[in-house]
């Protein structure tokens, strides 16, 4: 099998150079790029099986993060305020006490940082590694079958660093907890990345991408049904494999139910629950890496280096920014809107773990309403765009008005605790409002990217979106932490979150062109391969 993408036929290198020319004639401008979009799609790629596609799907099934984006924290939560002090009552006082001020430090350097601070710094370190990874070594995953292994070696730190969760049994051993915790959070970002980026490999070997390429070739569809009918066929893997991380989340809290409860009184069943989770993981995620069909990229560049082409790409890349305006525009505006939704999850949750006592009982019932209703919206989401046939940016917009929302809800809890996440029923509505919008958001903020990125250069792309969506919170969290640390109140930390979404989704609302944006992408996909061969 051929590893490198095929040389364009010289008609179709003068078709770049004609798609410039070409601007009043945009009928004719758009088949010249499908036609380039097509040539550079290898013909020798496996096509995708049944069951290589359930293998991909069972993945994020068992990938659906109830272990390390929320056990974790709120092991490594509690364990920090068990061993942390009230700093209004003094060293050895007791945060849990029922006369406790409701603030809590730990040791920190010479002094001390409250715990959610703690946590907030936590989350700012693993998105700093993040994004040393996906800068380095992100985009290396095009090429040959390093991405491959990539995604096999971050999957397998991330199942034992849950395993290690075992060890966490006492109070002072939470700065172990905050290890495994960025270790944890980390190498299952990473996954989320790494997937992601095959999921446009997969949509252009679909059979009915094939078809569709087929009769686009044969002159039986128009541009403008290839293109439409192209996205939906990327949107319906990407909302199926969304679909299943919420039954992997729905089925994984179920079958924590069956310890939580029966063990309550036993203080390790929080590490039995994470072994069981990491358990559901690594059964149906092992089948990805047994029956994936090989789709090699290119061989790396004679005289490259797996650890430092990365940080070349990018650099090229980002200098393609004026050749690829609304690509950039759409990275820079998610990377501040991720970083809002971020650190206002995370700020949400260390509010949520206080109020609950950092019980995973209490967090596996609101789990469970998220993962029900992130269920149905994302099919219902689906449903409504495949029936109507509405533009993936416009399904996107209509979950990040809720985005804003949120953080805005939150910020009234300075003024008073009637509202704003105070309340038991507030973080019910929460889950619930989250579910129903934010999973949706997921699944079309990953399709507007595959629309965006050049054919061929997915894991460049998506180590960047990687960076804007995973790696994005370094802004947020240090923000907070010290917005925290400096008032002592949680709830401060929602202003500046509301105007990070804000302004975020304004520019992708008014400044991203998703049409134009993806000629643009194809028509530099097909100059870097002309300039290569």
């Amino acid at each position: 099998m051929s590893t490198s993408p095929p040389s364009l036929p010289s008609a179709l290198q003068n078709k770049v150079v004609q798609a410039e020319d070409i601007k009043s004639d945009e009928s004719s401008g758009q088949d010249a790029l499908n036609q380039i979009a097509i040539s550079s799609i290898s013909k020798d790629e496996p096509l995708v099986t049944r069951r290589e596609l359930w293998s991909y799907y069972l993945y994020y099934n068992g990938d659906n993060g109830v272990g390390p984006l929320g056990y974790t924290q709120t092991l490594f939560q509690g364990l920090a305020t068990a061993a942390g002090y009230d700093p209004v009552a003094g060293p050895g006082s007791s945060c849990l006490a029922i006369t406790a001020s409701g603030q809590c430090v730990v040791p920190w350097g010479s002094g001390t940082k409250s715990v959610s601070s703690v946590v907030l710094i936590a989350n700012g370190i693993s998105f700093a590694i993040m994004t040393t990874i996906f800068t380095t070594i992100g985009s290396a995953a095009d090429y040959g079958t390093f991405g491959r292994w990539l995604l096999f070696a971050v999957t397998v730190v991330c199942w034992a660093a849950q395993y290690a969760c075992m060890a966490l049994t006492t109070p002072n051993r939470w700065v172990l907890a905050m290890v495994l915790y960025i270790i944890g959070f980390v190498s299952y970002g990473a996954t989320l990345v790494f997937y992601a980026a095959l999921f446009p490999r997969l949509a252009r070997n679909t059979p009915h991408a094939r078809q569709l390429r087929e009769k686009f070739e044969n002159g039986e569809i128009s541009p403008e049904v290839y293109e439409q009918e192209e996205s939906l066929e990327k949107n319906r893997i990407s909302n199926i494999s969304t679909v299943h991380s919420n039954v992997g989340y729905i089925i994984t809290l179920l079958l924590n139910l069956t310890l939580l409860l029966p063990m309550t009184n036993n203080p390790k069943v929080d590490n039995y629950v994470l072994v069981l989770v990491t358990t559901y993981w690594v059964v149906l995620g092992i089948w990805w890496f047994i029956l994936q069909e090989p789709r090699p990229g290119p061989s790396l560049p004679e005289g490259e280096h797996y650890t430092t082409i990365g940080w070349k790409q990018i650099w090229a890349a980002l200098k393609t920014y004026k050749h690829l305006p609304y690509t950039f525009v759409y990275l820079f505006s998610f990377f501040l809107l991720a970083d809002g939704l971020n650190t206002t999850g995370t700020l949400v949750s260390i509010c949520q773990n206080n109020k609950f006592s950092f019980s995973f009982l209490q967090n596996t019932y609101l789990g469970l309403s998220q993962a029900i209703t992130s269920t149905i919206s994302t099919l219902a989401f689906w449903y409504i765009q495949r029936y109507w046939k509405i533009s993936t940016k416009k399904m996107f917009v209509v979950t990040n008005v809720v985005t804003i929302l949120i953080p805005l809800w939150g910020m009234i809890g300075i003024w008073t605790e009637r509202l704003g996440f105070h309340n038991v029923w507030e973080f019910w509505a929460y889950n619930i409002v989250f579910g129903l919008f934010q999973a949706p958001y997921y699944a079309f903020s990953q399709t507007m990217m595959a629309e965006l990125s050049p054919p061929g250069f997915d894991n460049m792309f998506f180590g960047l979106f990687g960076l804007s969506n995973r790696a994005s919170s370094m802004v947020g969290p240090n923000v907070i932490q010290a917005i925290i640390d400096k008032t002592g109140n949680n709830w401060q930390g929602f202003p500046f979150l509301f105007a990070l979404c804000t302004a975020a989704s304004m520019v992708i609302w008014f400044g991203v062109d998703v049409t134009r944006g993806r000629r643009d992408a194809v028509k530099w996909a097909a100059e870097q391969r002309s300039h290569t061969h």
